[in-house]
C-alpha cells in the first residue's frame, strides 16, 4: 500500500506542479500587490508597501458602491433571474405535448442550438447592429409599429442600457441553461406523471407538485454555475458598451481592467481582484454546501 501511494504521489506531482504555477502562485502575487502602490508606469521600480490602504480606500469609495450595485443587482442577480426563469419556461415549452402534435419540436431544438453556437464577440456586433438608432432593425419595427416617435439609443440611454445588455447575454448564454432543463425533464419517469393524473391532479398542479421539485437540483446547479459566469463577466458588458454610457454600466470585471491599464493603478486594481475572489468564494461555499456534499452522499 505503502508503495502504491508514493506511485500515485509521483503521477499526482505534474498535475500539482502546474496547479501552483498557474493558481497559487499567481494568487499569492496578486494578494502582495493589493499592499503596494504598484503603478502600470512603474513596472521596473515595483510598488511601495502601503499596508491596507489600497482596501480602506476601496471600501470607502462611492465608485466602488456603485461597481459593486451594478455587479450584483443587475449583472447577476437580474441577469441570472431571467435567464433562469426564460430556461424552465422553454424547456417546458420544447417538453411539451403540443409541439410533439404539430412535429415542431426538432425546429425549436436547431433554433435554440443558434445562439449557443455564436461566439460572444459575433453576437455582440449582431446585436449592436440591430439596436443601433439609426440602421438597426429593431428601431425600424418599432417606428413602424408605431410604438416610438423616434429610434432609440439603446446601448447609450441610461434608462434602457441595462436591458439591452441583459438582453444580449440571456440570447446567447440561454441555450445551456434550457438544454440543462429539458435534459433532467426527460429524465423524469412518466410512472410519476402518471400516477399524479390517476390522484386527479390537473396540468398546473402537475407541472408545480411534481415536476418543479424534479427539476429543483438542476436549477439550483444551474443558478450557481451562472452566477460563476455572470459576477466576472468582462467581455461582454466591455463589448457591447465599454462600461458606458460614461461608466453606468461598470461593473468590477471592467474596473479592474480600467483601473490598472487606464488609470495604471496596478496595486489599487490587484485588491479590486481580492475582493473579487473573495466573493467568488462564498459563492464557491454555497456550491459545495449544496452541489458537492449531495453528489458526494449519493456516491457513498
Amino acid at each position: 500500500m505503502r508503495g502504491d501511494r508514493r506511485f500515485v504521489t509521483l503521477l499526482l506531482l505534474p498535475t500539482f506542479f502546474f496547479l501552483a504555477m498557474f493558481y497559487l502562485y499567481p494568487t499569492a502575487y496578486n494578494l502582495l500587490n493589493s499592499f503596494t502602490d504598484l503603478s502600470l508606469f512603474g513596472l521596473k521600480r515595483g510598488g511601495q508597501w502601503i499596508g491596507v490602504r489600497n482596501y480602506v480606500e476601496l471600501l470607502a469609495s462611492r465608485e466602488f458602491s456603485r461597481v459593486l450595485y451594478n455587479t450584483t443587482l443587475w449583472l447577476t442577480l437580474i441577469g441570472v433571474s431571467v435567464r433562469i426563469g426564460l430556461g424552465v419556461a422553454l424547456a417546458f415549452l420544447i417538453n411539451s405535448e403540443t409541439l410533439k402534435r404539430y412535429r415542431l419540436t426538432t425546429l425549436f431544438h436547431v433554433l435554440l442550438l443558434v445562439p449557443w453556437a455564436t461566439p460572444p464577440i459575433v453576437a455582440v456586433v449582431i446585436w449592436r447592429w440591430m439596436l443601433d438608432p439609426r440602421a438597426g432593425i429593431v428601431n425600424r419595427l418599432l417606428l413602424g409599429a408605431g410604438l416610438t416617435a423616434e429610434p432609440i439609443a439603446f446601448l447609450s440611454d441610461v434608462s434602457f442600457v441595462w436591458p439591452a445588455l441583459i438582453t444580449i447575454i440571456t440570447w446567447n448564454t440561454l441555450p445551456l441553461v434550457t438544454l440543462t432543463f429539458l435534459a433532467s425533464l426527460k429524465s423524469m419517469p412518466a410512472e410519476v406523471l402518471e400516477a399524479a393524473s390517476v390522484d386527479g391532479a390537473n396540468a398546473l398542479q402537475r407541472a408545480w407538485h411534481v415536476v418543479l421539485p424534479h427539476l429543483g437540483p438542476a436549477i439550483v446547479v444551474m443558478t450557481l454555475m451562472s452566477t460563476f459566469w455572470t459576477f466576472n463577466n468582462f467581455a461582454y458588458v466591455w463589448l457591447t458598451t465599454g462600461a458606458g454610457p460614461g461608466l453606468y454600466t461598470n461593473v468590477m470585471a471592467t474596473e479592474v481592467y480600467l483601473k490598472a491599464f487606464v488609470d495604471g493603478r496596478m496595486g489599487y486594481s490587484a485588491a479590486l481582484g481580492v475582493v473579487m475572489a473573495a466573493i467568488m468564494t462564498a459563492f464557491g461555499l454555497l456550491y459545495l454546501r449544496f452541489v458537492v456534499r449531495r453528489e458526494l452522499r449519493e456516491v457513498f
